[in-house]
């Protein structure tokens, strides 16, 4: 007889005699009767002993929370009035006839069932063997794995080869630093872990492959944040001959595909929107669509005030001055105000003035503020830009222009949802024409996204007006989160030199670190351009967890350590020895004379 699944056994199976295997999850004795709720990877399923089967109720009665049984019962009706509707199994339950231990467990360090809270992320990190039992932690994981079903086949469908790339290969700069693998067999040199498939999908493209898709496993030695990780997946996507229209369109569609098939959702329209109006209506380039309000521009009203804070920046070629109308913000008291500007203050803002509007029809009277009498002569003229109503409040950020968007577009997202201003459900958009580079704070420029990303112009128009050049790239953006990025790549040598030489990249360089690329663009690479979507965002947002950790079977901290392993670890004497290796120890300090 094959065992069935806890969480499959239903009323098709009434009367019927099974076997399941399982864990305890819950153990209650109720006067006299044990009810054991066993767990499985399909769910739980309640199984009931009386003392009518003296051997299985002594064996029942003896085993505790976790431990693995093996039961074979009888399938019945579930008293009415003790249903459970959020079951599988919740009509039925299994009148036990034999009971075997397959497997004891001590006391887990903390609980798996619905008593599970205040678990700190470490503890949980630790024993996560043990956390990805609970059963929300089981149903993500499940989630995750139909989710790449789901992905996979529409790819293969579309068209796609799934080709597998290096993990061991050679470092190129694509924003972030290299996880390095020293060799063993060429001492002194260092293989890198791939940030991302990047040259080979494009190296694919000049074999001829038109059509390609991995599930990579990508690495990136950076600052971690709840969706960061120094390894993560990506759905990583490549075609030839089609244009940036095509490719949204084809990614588009995955993702409606994915969201139909998971959630039954059918996602709303993707808007396009241009990298510029994002920044200016949103102080962000992956906006929330589903908070309403808009930062609107005073830096021409503010030039003319005696209030340094705000006409220094409104005067700044390189500053700006943000006004954000909060409806109903009137009510805020002063902590909660003064709470929103330590969060500012997070990204570099150094406050966050406000303006009350509490009676319109009073005028200046009826604006309550310690900054209206420092901009007196424009305040209603202000008010008025920003469409403030009675009971609104008016909030400002004033500073380089990234310090405003990134404290006021953070601040824009945090009180609209604790404000209740935000909608529900899904708000997808495309943000397009990125800026090709930006400026360092040496002055110098720098990639955007990466430097194989194809300019829109020509060389000539390129090397004329660098700052001002836009990319033929690409952003999915879902409820605040981009989830995927993209862009045409250079098919076109010269256009690469080009490229390379305004990022300070000279021949020599180029040569070094990509040689292999720049020989593959002499022999006919094909115009391509691709897209890779962040799985472990997407699988976060799909199913509701705060932080991809959530939905990584074995992630590190946010210090990119592995409390269940104890990685990273020191590496033996020998194996440092075979690499030509030796670790320098910290000098000791002087010890002060007793």
């Amino acid at each position: 007889m094959c065992a069935q699944y806890c969480g499959s056994v239903d009323e098709k199976l009434l009367e019927q005699t099974v076997t399941i295997n399982g864990w305890i999850h819950r153990r209650r004795d109720h006067g006299g009767v044990i009810f054991l709720d066993m767990r499985d990877r399909e769910g739980l399923l309640q199984v009931v002993i009386d003392p009518d089967t003296p051997e299985a109720f002594a064996t029942a009665d003896s085993a505790r929370p976790e431990y693995i049984l093996k039961i074979t019962g009888r399938v019945r009706t579930r008293y009415a009035g003790t249903e459970n509707a959020h079951m599988k199994s919740g009509k039925v339950e299994l009148l036990a006839k034999h009971i075997e231990v397959l497997a004891k467990s001590e006391t887990p360090p903390f609980p798996l069932n619905d008593d599970f809270t205040n678990v700190s992320e470490e503890l949980r990190l630790k024993y996560r063997f043990l956390d990805m039992r609970r059963p929300e932690m089981f149903a993500r994981m499940k989630f995750r794995a139909q989710a790449t079903s789901v992905i996979r086949r529409y790819l293969d469908e579309h068209g796609f080869f799934d080709v597998e790339t290096p993990i061991l290969t050679k470092a190129t700069p694509e924003g972030a630093r290299d996880y390095l693998v020293p060799s063993r067999t060429k001492p002194g040199n260092f293989f890198a872990l791939p940030q991302s498939p990047q040259l080979f999908k494009q190296l694919l493209m000049v074999a001829g492959f038109d059509r390609y898709y991995q599930i990579a496993k990508c690495f990136r030695d950076e600052d971690l944040r709840a969706d960061r990780q120094p390894e993560f997946t990506q759905i990583d996507i490549e075609t030839s001959f089609i244009d940036d229209e095509e490719i949204m369109n084809l990614s588009e569609g995955l993702t409606r595909d994915l969201f139909q098939q998971m959630l039954d959702v059918t996602l709303p329209d993707f808007p396009r929107m241009t990298y510029a109006d994002a920044m200016r209506d949103y102080g962000s380039d992956k906006p929330d669509l589903r908070v309403p309000m808009k930062l609107i521009d005073v830096a021409d009203l503010m030039q003319t005030v005696d209030f340094k804070v705000f006409s220094a920046p409104a005067k700044d070629p390189k500053g700006r001055v943000a006004a954000l109308n909060v409806p109903g913000g009137a009510s805020l008291s002063r902590k909660q105000i003064d709470a929103y500007t330590q969060f500012v203050g997070i990204y570099g803002a150094k406050g966050l003035a406000y303006i009350k509007v509490n009676d319109l029809s009073k005028g200046i009277e009826g604006l309550q503020s310690p900054i209206v009498k420092f901009i007196e002569p424009i305040v209603m003229e202000l008010v008025e830009r920003v469409g403030a109503k009675d009971g609104d409040c008016v909030f400002f950020g004033a500073d380089k222009a990234r310090v405003v968007n990134d404290a006021m577009g953070a601040f824009r997202i945090k009180v609209g949802h604790e404000l209740g201003l935000a909608s529900s459900g899904w708000a997808p958009l495309w943000v397009v024409d990125f800026p090709m580079f930006e400026e360092t704070d040496t002055g110098s420029l720098t990639s955007v996204h990466h430097p194989f990303t194809l300019p829109k112009g020509d060389i000539e128009q390129i090397k004329a007006s660098p700052e001002t050049a836009l990319s033929v790239a690409y952003d999915m953006v879902l409820n605040g989160t981009e989830v995927g990025g993209g862009s045409l790549r250079i098919n076109n040598l010269e256009m690469q030199k080009q490229v390379f030489g305004i990022l300070g990249i000279d021949e020599e360089e180029a040569n070094d670190k990509f040689s292999f690329l720049l020989d593959a663009l002499k022999y006919g690479a094909p115009p391509h351009g691709g897209l890779a979507f962040g799985l472990d965002r997407l699988i976060m947002l799909m199913t509701g967890a705060s932080s991809i950790r959530d939905v990584i079977a074995f992630p590190k901290t946010k210090t990119a350590e592995c409390p269940l392993t104890d990685a990273p670890a020191p590496a033996p004497a020998n194996q440092l020895r075979d690499l030509g290796i030796r670790i320098k120890e910290k000098p000791v300090k002087d010890q002060p004379a007793a």
